[in-house]
């Protein structure tokens, strides 16, 4: 009885600390989010299919493709972005397009691809810090 109501308040406190943290980040800090999100989904997806943990495995991809789909995608600003934001487009969609072919095929080396081509993407985004929203250039249209 009060262990049920333990795990449901830790996981409530956990709830309102991420909404914090996602209620006061920076537009620059939201998108570092998603893209750590998307690397530690793509981990765990890993590890759960090198122990043929079916449910896991889809549940990990299936948050990388949302984190794809409905984070980085839909942050894109593809009139001020021009060719660049066109070209993160066919990235992303390229990599979500992976993903299911990774889950359908068991296949970790589709996971490993889109790492291999979302890492560098995350590590440039973290480099290039939050001053360069307020550039003429920014391809990515985040808080309004």
């Amino acid at each position: 009885m009060f262990s049920s109501f333990g795990a449901r308040s830790a996981s409530a406190y956990q709830q309102i600390g991420v909404q914090s943290v996602v209620t006061e980040a920076s537009p620059h800090q939201l998108i570092n989010m998603l893209f750590d999100g998307l690397l530690k989904s793509l981990s765990s997806a890993r590890t759960a299919m090198q122990n043929r943990n079916v449910e896991e495995k889809i549940r990990h991809i299936s948050k990388a493709q949302r984190i794809i789909q409905e984070g980085l995608i839909l942050g894109l600003d593809l009139e001020k972005g021009g060719e660049l934001a066109e070209n993160l487009l066919a990235l992303y969609d390229y990599c979500a397009v992976k993903l299911t072919q990774a889950n359908a095929s068991n296949n970790v080396a589709f996971l490993d691809e889109v790492e291999h081509l979302m890492g560098p993407v995350a590590k440039s985004w973290a480099a290039i810090g939050p001053d360069a929203l307020n550039g003429n250039h920014n391809p990515i249209s985040v808080g309004g």
